[in-house]
């Protein structure tokens, strides 16, 4: 009943608001702590307990009293329970003792809901900011010491008012990710999640390697819907992870490959992972949902060419002949057997690609969409929605956000004290000094910071939280915007298979039932192309469809870097694996790695015939075919019967 009532509030809220902005995210909060405070127990071993069920509840109730006191104190229908005659907003500064109380035990709450839904990292971090703005004055100069605030100041900003809790970190929640939730669980009831694989097999099914290309199709098309390294792990690692063990594939590579494809999910358009969404409320200057998708683009598709190529390559190797051999007699399933789920699902995508492209909102277009599902999938009885089975998907999509509802809460706190104490400026302006020399040496600063951030939390949190404390270092140094924050969104999913904590191999190895860190580092080699894109579009921004000075690219403009780009991928798939045209010995092996360093560099250009000419880019491409002429395939050498 909780979940339903959390997704039909967000859906008429979100498209027909009736109540102000603070007093909808109250309400929001309100159902995804209850639901989270009666569906996650205080420790996994006292699920059963009945003190700690009785905790539960009391927990539950707290954070209905703390929410709902922010709705009530802030909407004008309850004017004449306001205290003092005059809104909690209204009345800031001078918060009633009340008020107070209730900002405590509501700052509890949500640290407590963070820690059972996400665990310790993102709890201890919101502690640590709460401390900082008691403590202030005593901090060292290393540590941006500051006057110090009281803490009815400190929980006024962190909880009461509209920066904190209830600040942008939940906003993006309701107003967007929530909905797109909902728009993936209703596809997956209608039968989607079968189509996918059925077409990725019937495409990739019997060539070398097909299980996992099989694997990193379906990831990729399933992930572009739910935006979850995590969830997308789980849902196609399933049926994909037994297919490649199956065809030869070992244990751990399988997993690997797993992991690696479905955290690219969230960076595929259109759906794309929560930070997406907080791109539209934090890039300055603003950018359209429709420029963040058309820039993702063409780094997604060459992130999935990279993971491709890999398998490809890794079947032809010694190691994966096993698989190549069986995949070779691998029958695909007749796509003909989910044609009714391959139209829901390209219904629902194409109206909302549509829809995005003529100007609708995210949040209107997915909303059409999910009517499209319903009524398309009406004509069949495989794909029509019950009651039943619409009431499970909402109870699955409000599991399915209820960390997402905490830890965007969760960080709301950490944003309110940023806010509050002037770290959110004094930071960038410390770490600029160390890097205006070198524009890499910043880059590379920010992408050890997003993958430290990244350990153990969302993608989502990690992004809003190097955006808001690291994002205007990249600004300053003359970095187009959208490419800055897409630098940062890239290194918090790329988090999610960096070891020792990477989510999606922990999700995989559970269903290949493989160690966790060894399939966390066979998941961080096949992604280790992600950790090279984001440098490559910040230096050349045309794969982002975005000229340096931020404008629309022209495709003339995009052709060079985009081939240059492609190849550089090939050269740095090559060189992972160690084949070619057939295998690499170690001294090719090197000079590919080299190749692909010199493609996918920035250099000086020199003009040739009226026409720039990036010299390393060159040197690249004559080493890549060097090593191309050089390693001929075995078979071609041998004469003809």
């Amino acid at each position: 009943m909780l979940a339903v009532a959390l997704c039909v509030f967000t859906l008429a809220q979100v498209n027909y608001p009736v109540l102000a902005p603070q007093p909808q995210l109250a309400v929001f909060a309100l159902l995804g702590l209850v639901i989270c405070f009666l569906n996650i127990p205080i420790h996994p071993t006292l699920k059963d307990n009945a003190l700690a069920k009785a905790s539960d509840l009391v927990l539950a109730v707290l954070a209905a009293l703390c929410c709902g006191w922010i709705l009530v104190q802030n909407e004008p229908f309850f004017e004449n329970l306001w205290q003092g005659g005059s809104s909690l907003g209204n009345r800031a500064g001078f918060e009633t003792s009340t008020d107070i109380v209730v900002g405590v035990v509501g700052l509890l709450i949500v640290i407590e809901a963070a820690r059972r839904s996400l665990g310790w990292a993102l709890p201890i971090m919101s502690g640590l900011f709460l401390v900082y703005a008691f403590i202030g004055p005593s901090m060292p100069d290393w540590l941006f010491p500051h006057r110090g605030y009281s803490i009815e100041r400190i929980v006024a900003q962190a909880f009461l008012q509209a920066q904190g809790t209830f600040g942008v970190a939940l906003s993006v929640m309701f107003t967007y990710v929530f909905l797109f939730v909902i728009f993936g669980a209703f596809l997956a009831a209608t039968g989607a999640t079968r189509f996918i694989i059925d077409f990725a097999q019937s495409v990739f099914g019997a060539s070398p390697g097909g299980p996992a290309k099989v694997a990193v199709l379906s990831s990729g098309l399933m992930g572009s819907l739910s935006g979850s390294a995590v969830a997308n792990t789980a849902t196609t690692g399933t049926f994909t992870i037994p297919m490649m063990r199956s065809a030869g594939f070992k244990a751990t590579t399988a997993a690997g490959i797993q992991a690696a494809a479905s955290s690219g999910g969230a960076l595929m358009p259109p759906v794309m992972g929560a930070g997406a969404y907080m791109m539209l409320e934090i890039v300055d200057p603003p950018v359209t949902y429709l420029q963040i998708i058309r820039a993702a683009l063409i780094p997604a598709i060459l992130y999935y060419l990279s993971l491709f190529l890999i398998t490809h390559f890794h079947a032809r190797s010694a190691e994966g002949g096993a698989a190549a051999l069986k995949a070779s007699t691998a029958k695909a399933t007749p796509l003909g057997e989910s044609l009714m789920e391959g139209i829901v699902f390209a219904t629902a995508l194409g109206t909302l690609i549509v829809l995005l492209i003529v100007g609708y909102t995210p949040f209107r277009a997915v909303s059409v969409s999910l009517l499209a599902i319903v009524v398309v999938g009406g004509f069949n009885p495989r794909t029509r929605l019950s009651l039943g089975a619409i009431i499970q998907a909402f109870a699955k999509s409000a599991r399915d956000v209820v960390s997402l509802v905490a830890a965007s809460a969760s960080v709301g706190i950490i944003i309110g004290i940023v806010t509050l104490t002037g770290i959110g400026t004094r930071l960038p302006a410390t770490i600029l000094p160390l890097a205006e020399q070198s524009l890499f040496l910043a880059l590379l600063l920010i992408m050890v910071s997003s993958i430290v951030l990244g350990m153990g939390l969302p993608s989502a949190v990690c992004y809003l939280l190097l955006a808001t404390l690291i994002g205007p270092v990249l600004g300053n140094l003359g970095v187009v915007p959208l490419a800055a924050h897409m630098f940062i969104f890239y290194f918090g999913m790329m988090s999610m298979v960096t070891p020792p904590v990477a989510l999606a191999g922990y999700a995989a190895a559970s269903i290949a039932g493989t160690n966790i860190m060894q399939t966390s580092f066979a998941a961080f080699r096949f992604a280790l192309v992600g950790f090279t894109l984001p440098f490559i579009f910040v230096y050349r921004p045309e794969l982002l469809m975005l000229t340096p000075s931020g404008e629309t690219a022209s495709p003339l403009a995009m052709f060079v870097p985009v081939l240059i780009g492609t190849l550089g991928v090939l050269c740095f798939a090559s060189a992972i694996t160690g084949q070619l045209r057939s295998t690499l010995t170690p001294p090719f092996r090197i000079a590919m790695f080299g190749a692909a360093a010199l493609l996918l560099a920035p250099g000086p250009s020199v003009a040739i015939g009226g026409l720039p000419v990036p010299m390393l880019d060159a040197a690249g491409v004559v080493v890549f075919g060097a090593i191309l002429a050089l390693n001929k395939d075995p078979l071609s050498t041998q004469p003809s019967a």
